[in-house]
């Protein structure tokens, strides 16, 4: 290592006037060991510059080259690792972290010593040595450190030989020996000569210093003196400092005990804060006024100052019972005192205003049921706004009392609940009585016809009786059932539209008279039992649910099966409140249905329009609210009645049977379908369901279609071609007035089926006026199809020229209009006056003869050219025949 340590020195840093102080071998942490030298240096011209060297060797070469240098200025921490055990890794943090191994542990102690001492004398600065031992962190000679600045180079020389045995000459030192060498010319030459006359004069020296020692004794005992009368000035001011001491120990005694007194006034301070801070919080809180007790205790609950002041108490009674006490609040007797006098003061104000809102109901209701009189003439139920008025000054009590007292709140509701759905009972059930009997005339003809009995209005009667059920008005006598086939038999004025009209009127009027009356005591329950914000437990309204034992006995459900049956939220708590007051007006509205329905099937169609609409209205304020929920209930059966009506007038079609020995006509139930579509299209005309009217539309033309074609096909008297030819024009006229859009595809079925039949018609009629004509020629044309040419006709023995004016002599124009005349005629039996089709079956018979006789002119000209045979009449001819004959009859 000391080789290196002279090379090191002589090859990089002499050249850079740095002296080399210590030196390691090292390597990295954790790579490759590819060893270095870390060296410490310091430069030998002032201001001294302190670095620490990265010297590697040289891959090209045994010389070794400067990699990398830190000023030790900017060393932060020296880490050795571990100071109690050998470990040559050792950290040095300047900018950032460099981690190494020492070849060896001494190797490693000496460098970090080094640095120590380098930092010590040039730098003075705070270098954190980490996991270092203490023996190696030794101070300097004090000595060393009580050099001036000045003396700096002569120190640093003597401890630069305690770092290491070499050390180059200063540039003083050279010139000194440079000197002294001058002087002795033989001090190369002969050095024992030149050591000698140095030890002489160095000798002489000594002796000098000795004598200017001895010589200055004197000057010596003075000094000695001079240091006796300091030492006891000494002594007497340290006498001086212990009595200080001791009086500033009393002092300090004093001010502590001053300090200590200070801090228990101060705790007291705080303490008392604290307490004054806990009485007001309990004063501000849990102090209730007089007022406010005398208000709980014996408050007037009538007049409209004493329920202000109810209100306000328990407020202020459930803000007192609500504030949130402190931890160890609970333990203070005026604490307990005044939570058992607030829960007393609560019970006694939950008993007075449950009594007093008990007495309330049970007083409304007897007032309102006194009024029930003066409505029963009218269809009109009686209103309960004066009674909401007055219940709802009382919400906020209600609110309170829900917070408080759950068990009287429940018990209230269910009082109310019990009271109303009597009084609603006898009203509705009342306007109901009243409804149908102004639908079925009479107080008498309606109680003896359907079976109307009390105050329930219940229909009475077997089902078998319901098709000879009538109703006698004054006026008008009316068919209990209608139906296609009835609606056909009849004309427009003998349908008594007014009685239909009423009856709309009047389920308009039940249905408009609900629906506030609904929504009004809902509005209310939602704000007298404040049940409209926040989910709540059920109040069990309804009685409890019972399951059959084994048995046979009812038993009551276990209260675990009572709460999983028990709804939700407090929109079902309000649903269930109204299904209980207004539990009959599901049956009514059912009932009075079933009366409309017995009364007229059509009577269905207004149902269904306005009950739809009362549907779309509530759905449109609350899908979920109980009026939405019951008429939707009620819908389905009106819906039902629907179906049912649109079925029964399918099957009349299917039962129906036409006369024998008469000619069919229009056909009842075709009439019947138009006067039905008339009707459905003013019911339905701005109506919400117009989808079931189109399904019923298009149900009833299938069936009216699949009839007319069963009937025509069973028709002896009329034929088939007529049947059909007639009916579909008339529901082909029928659809295009009406403009339904969902039948425009049975429209032009209907138009189709009517052109064919008309076609067929007067094709089969006129095959009979010219029939050995026809004959002849359909012979021509199954030769000419069978190969034959067309002029090679006439040669065809059966077919010649001879044949043909035989054939066309038996035909001539009187003939002929005879044949025609006969032909109008049957025509005439065949076809119906209603319909009004005989001018256009006519005007088309004349079409097609023309087209038969300009057919016949042709395949005379192609099969028989040049023979100049011709008709025994004209088309002029013919046009006159056909205009005579029409206006002759």
């Amino acid at each position: 290592m000391t080789a290196i340590k002279h090379a090191l020195q002589r090859d990089i840093f002499t050249p850079n006037d740095e002296r080399l102080l210590g030196i390691v071998n090292v390597c990295k942490a954790g790579k490759k060991k590819k060893n270095c030298f870390l060296c410490a240096t310091v430069t030998t011209e002032r201001p001294v510059q302190v670095k620490v060297v990265k010297v590697k060797k040289s891959d090209k070469g045994d010389f070794y080259k400067r990699q990398l240098t830190w000023e030790l200025r900017d060393l932060t921490e020296v880490d050795a690792k571990d100071a109690s055990k050998e470990n040559p890794e050792f950290d040095l943090h300047f900018e950032k972290v460099y981690r190494w191994v020492a070849s060896s542990t001494a190797e490693k102690n000496s460098f970090i010593s080094c640095i120590w001492k380098l930092n010590q004398r040039y730098l003075r600065k705070k270098v954190e040595f980490v996991n270092v031992s203490s023996q190696l962190l030794e101070e300097l000679p004090k000595a060393e450190e009580s050099v001036p600045s000045g003396e700096s180079q002569s120190v640093a020389g003597g401890d630069e030989d305690a770092l290491d045995d070499y050390q180059e000459l200063s540039t003083r030192e050279e010139q000194d020996i440079e000197g002294m060498m001058e002087m002795c010319e033989y001090a190369i030459s002969n050095a024992e000569a030149f050591a000698e006359k140095l030890s002489r004069e160095l000798q002489v020296l000594d002796g000098a210093n000795i004598q200017s020692i001895m010589a200055s004794e004197k000057q010596v005992n003075i000094l000695m003196q001079l240091l006796d009368e300091a030492l006891s000035e000494v002594d007497t001011i340290e006498g001086k400092l212990s009595s200080y001491e001791e009086m500033l120990q009393s002092v300090k005694e004093q001010m502590d005990q001053i300090s200590q007194s200070n801090r228990l006034i101060q705790i007291s301070s705080t303490n008392n804060g604290k307490l004054l801070d806990e009485i007001q919080f309990l004063v501000n809180y849990m102090d209730l006024s007089k007022g406010h007790i005398r208000a709980l205790q014996e408050g007037d609950l009538m007049s409209p100052k004493g329920i202000e002041a109810c209100i306000n108490a328990s407020e202020a009674l459930l803000q007192c019972m609500n504030v949130a006490l402190r931890p160890g609040h609970e333990k203070l007797m005026a604490v307990t005192q005044q939570q058992l006098l607030f829960a007393e003061l609560r019970d006694t104000f939950a008993r007075r205003l449950t009594n007093h809102l008990n007495n309330v109901f049970v007083h409304q209701g007897h007032d309102q049921s006194s009024t029930l009189s003066q409505h029963t003439a009218e269809l009109t139920l009686p209103k309960h706004s004066p009674l909401h008025r007055d219940l709802l000054r009382y919400a906020k009590l209600m609110e309170w009392l829900k917070n408080t007292h759950r068990e009287k709140y429940e018990g209230l509701s269910r009082t109310y609940v019990d009271y109303m759905s009597r009084l609603y009972e006898r009203e509705i059930k009342d306007f109901f009585e009243v409804a149908k009997i102004k639908m079925a005339g009479t107080t008498k003809e309606a109680k003896g016809k359907f079976g109307l009995h009390g105050s329930s209005g219940k229909l009475t009667g077997s089902t078998s009786s319901l098709n000879k059920l009538t109703v006698q008005g004054s006026n008008s006598r009316r068919s209990q059932s209608s139906s296609l086939l009835d609606m056909g038999n009849m004309s427009a004025s003998d349908l008594d539209v007014a009685d239909r009209t009423k009856f709309d009127k009047i389920f308009e009027q039940v249905l408009s008279e609900l629906e506030p009356l609904c929504l009004a005591e809902q509005d209310f329950i939602s704000k007298f039992f404040k049940l409209q914000q926040h989910p709540a437990v059920i109040p069990p309204l309804a009685q409890p649910e019972t399951e059959e034992l084994d048995g046979g006995t009812p038993s009551r459900l276990p209260p675990q099966a009572e709460h999983r049956h028990s709804l939700s939220s407090e929109k079902d708590l309000v649903r269930l409140m109204m299904n209980k007051i207004f539990q009959s007006i599901e049956t009514e509205l059912n009932s009075l249905i079933a009366l409309g329905d017995k009364i007229d099937s059509f009577n269905s169609l207004y149902m269904l329009v306005k009950m739809s609409h009362h549907v779309w209205t509530a759905e449109n304020v609350d899908p979920a609210s109980y009026l939405s929920t019951t008429l939707g209930n009620v819908l389905v059966t009106v819906k039902r009645n629907f179906d049912k009506c649109i079925s029964g007038q399918i099957r009349q079609m299917e039962e129906v049977k036409i006369s024998k020995k008469s000619k069919v006509g229009i056909l009842l139930f075709v009439n019947g379908f138009e006067d039905f579509a008339e009707l459905a299209e003013t019911i339905f005309r701005n109506a919400e369901r117009r989808g079931d009217l189109d399904k019923a539309y298009v149900k009833l033309i299938r069936a009216v279609f699949m009839n007319v074609e069963k009937v025509a096909n069973e028709s002896q008297k009329t034929p088939r071609d007529v049947v059909m030819m007639e009916n579909f024009h008339h529901i082909f006229s029928t659809l295009s007035r009406l403009k339904i859009s969902c039948l425009d595809a049975e429209r032009r079925e209907a138009k189709h089926k009517y052109t064919d039949h008309l076609q067929s018609y007067v094709i089969n009629s006129l095959g009979q006026p010219l029939e050995k004509l026809n004959h002849f020629f359909e012979g021509v044309e199954a030769r000419v199809a069978q190969g034959v040419r067309e002029e090679e006709v006439s040669y065809q023995l059966a077919f010649n020229k001879q044949e043909l004016r035989k054939v066309i002599k038996e035909y001539p124009g009187k003939e002929v209009k005879k044949g025609l005349d006969n032909l109008y005629k049957k025509v005439d039996k065949h076809l119906c006056e209603e319909e009004n089709l005989l001018q256009v079956v006519w005007h088309s018979m004349q079409d097609e003869f023309i087209r038969q006789y300009k057919h016949f002119e042709d395949l005379i000209g192609r099969c028989y050219p040049g023979s100049g045979i011709t008709m025994e009449f004209t088309i002029q001819d013919m046009l006159e025949y056909f205009s005579s004959i029409a206006q002759s009859h």
